[in-house]
């Protein structure tokens, strides 16, 4: 899960930015296939978020942050 925490931050939470993003659940596929089925859930503390725990979800999906 380390690997899964360090690119959540490197690379998930500056569009969780951009979006104005809270709180809530992000699925793990950003990190390779292999995760496609591990979630993250998130909320913010201060101006950072941080990591709540990891979901292990056989019916998650991912969705582009990209928008």
């Amino acid at each position: 899960m380390h690997l899964l925490r360090d690119i959540f931050f490197s690379e998930i939470v500056p569009k969780l930015v951009r979006l104005h993003a809270r709180t809530g659940i992000v699925n793990c596929e950003f990190a390779g296939a292999e995760y496609r089925k591990w979630q993250i859930r998130f909320r913010s503390r201060g101006s950072d978020f941080e990591v709540v725990e990891f979901e292990y979800d056989e019916e998650g999906t991912a969705m582009d942050l990209d928008l």
